[in-house]
């Protein structure tokens, strides 16, 4: 399946904070975290991911630190910040109006949709 790319503009900075809710960490594993929760369906480029790393930490919602890894190499790090946790509330709370809208109207038409197979 292939998600539309609006779609995921919409979700990306939402998922990126709720990630980052979880605790501290860089770039690649946010990338392995996106795929993970959405059991591979959703696979994101670096080069997506790090111009919005860099917006949420202008806006003040993600704090970014280098740390030395295990093999010695210096990685950047990025961590919610209380900002960023009170903008994930609010995109919660958006995110959870919009769902019930969509489930309400995809409930009420799905019965008159022709199966998948017959759309294709």
């Amino acid at each position: 399946m292939r998600i539309e790319k609006d779609l995921v503009a919409a979700a990306a900075a939402p998922l990126v904070l709720g990630i980052l809710a979880e605790g501290e960490t860089y770039g690649y594993a946010i990338l392995g975290r996106v795929a993970e929760l959405s059991d591979g369906r959703m696979t994101w480029s670096d080069g997506m991911l790090y111009p919005l790393l860099h917006r949420l930490e202008r806006l003040g919602y993600v704090e970014a630190s280098w740390l030395s890894a295990p093999t010695g190499r210096r990685r950047k790090v990025y961590a919610i910040t209380a900002d960023g946790r009170a903008e994930l509330a609010e995109r919660r709370t958006q995110w959870q109006v919009v769902s019930a809208a969509l489930d309400r109207v995809l409930d009420a038409v799905t019965p008159t949709l022709p199966p998948a197979e017959a759309r294709a």
